[in-house]
C-alpha cells in the first residue's frame, strides 16, 4: 500500500491524502465521506456498520473497507492532518477514536474502558488500543508533538490535546504553576509512566488566534485574571 499526502500549506486549504493498493492489500477508513475520488472496480469499495464494542453504541459508525486493486483520495478540511504510523504489535498506546482516520489489514482494534472521572473530561467512555502489524492514520489538528513519561517525574499536558498515551500510564487531572498560572489554564494531566506520549499542537493555536484577533483587551483580561476564567469564559 502507496499514502501519498499532499499538503499546499500556503493554500490555506486542508490535506489531500492518496491512497494507491495493489491485489489483496485493504484499508478500513472510519471517515468515507471524506472519499473524494476513486478508481478501480465498483467492488473494491464495501461499506459497512462498525462493531466495536463500548464505542458510541446509540450511534451508527460506518466504515469504508477499501480493497485493491484500487487509487482513491480523500480529503480533509483547513487545519486538519493525517498523522501515520507503522505498528508492529508491541504498541500499549491508547488512543481516542474520534483520532483515528484509517488502519491497514493485520490491525485489530480493543477497547478500554475509562474511569468515570476521565469521562468527565475527555467526554469519551472508552480509548481504542490497536494490535496487530500494519499502518493507521490518526486524524490531527495541527503539528503532532511527542514526549516520553518518566515514572517519578511528570508530564503536565492540555487534557484537550492528548491524540494517545500508554495504558500504563499514571494520570492525574489537575493545573500547575504559580496562584495565577493555575487560575488561567486549561486542565491538564499529570502523568507519569512509560513511554511515549503524543498531543496536538492545533487546538492551542485557534486560542491563540481567539485571544489575539477575536476578542476585545477586556475579556482577554478577564480570563487572566479571574479564576480559571481561560475554561469558562469564551
Amino acid at each position: 500500500m502507496n499514502i501519498d499526502i499532499q499538503d499546499e500549506s500556503d493554500s490555506g486549504s486542508g490535506q489531500a491524502v492518496a491512497f494507491s493498493l495493489e491485489e489483496k492489500e485493504e484499508v478500513h477508513v472510519l471517515h468515507p465521506q471524506q472519499i473524494i475520488a476513486y478508481q478501480g472496480p465498483s467492488s473494491g469499495r464495501a461499506d459497512r456498520f462498525m462493531d466495536v464494542k463500548g464505542i458510541y453504541r446509540k450511534r451508527k459508525l460506518i466504515r469504508s473497507d477499501m480493497a485493491g486493486p484500487c487509487h482513491f483520495v480523500a480529503a480533509l478540511p483547513p487545519g486538519y492532518r493525517i498523522k501515520i504510523l507503522q505498528l508492529d504489535g508491541k504498541s500499549d498506546l491508547l488512543y481516542d477514536f474520534k483520532h483515528l482516520f484509517f488502519y491497514s489489514i493485520g490491525i485489530s482494534l480493543e477497547t478500554r474502558v475509562l474511569s468515570m472521572k476521565n469521562v468527565l473530561v475527555t467526554r469519551d467512555i472508552v480509548k481504542v488500543k490497536f494490535s496487530g502489524n500494519g499502518m493507521i492514520g490518526i486524524l490531527t489538528e495541527g503539528t503532532v508533538c511527542e514526549a516520553v513519561l518518566h515514572p517519578a517525574n511528570p508530564l503536565y499536558v492540555d487534557a484537550g490535546s492528548i491524540i494517545a498515551y500508554p495504558e500504563n500510564a499514571k494520570l492525574e487531572l489537575t493545573v500547575y504553576g504559580n496562584h495565577l498560572a493555575s487560575q488561567h489554564m486549561s486542565y491538564h494531566w499529570k502523568m507519569t509512566g512509560h513511554g511515549p506520549v503524543l498531543f496536538q499542537a492545533g487546538r492551542q493555536n485557534r486560542r491563540f488566534e481567539r485571544d489575539n484577533n477575536d476578542d476585545g483587551i477586556v475579556k482577554r483580561f478577564l480570563r487572566e485574571v479571574v479564576p480559571f476564567g481561560g475554561v469558562f469564559i469564551k
